[in-house]
């Protein structure tokens, strides 16, 4: 099993910057290839952000594209989202996810391990 937990989340004025981190231990942490993020806002589906690969391989949505940046530290078996010139739309709870398998990394379906979310609010 692996378990995630999020870090990092806050209140943060619209413009403000914030760094999620995400953790990932347990006995298979080992077997993670995939690392990724997702957002879920009130009264919204799961979107999903960014994802990276033990390479640094990363792929992002097309509307994380310039202001977020996703890295990896695999050493610390964690993954990191910098979030700049956030805005009010991007309230929500995010998510840390891992191992991914199927086609397509945006499906929050595809992802086996989740954590439980650390909430950002960003007033305007």
């Amino acid at each position: 099993q692996v378990q995630l937990q999020e870090s990092g989340g806050g209140s943060v004025q619209s413009g403000g910057s914030l760094r999620l981190s995400c953790e990932a231990s347990g006995p298979y942490t080992y077997t993670i290839v995939w690392m990724a993020w997702f957002r879920q806002a009130p009264g919204k589906e799961r979107e999903g952000i960014a994802t990276i690969n033990q390479v640094g391989t990363i792929r992002y949505a097309d509307s994380a594209k310039g202001r977020f940046t996703i890295s990896r530290d695999n050493a610390k078996k964690t993954a990191y989202l910098q979030m700049n010139s956030l805005k009010s739309g991007d309230t929500a709870m995010y998510y840390c996810a891992a191992e991914w398998s199927g086609d397509n990394w945006l499906k929050g379906s595809q992802w086996r391990y989740w954590g439980q979310g650390t909430q950002v609010t960003v007033s305007s």
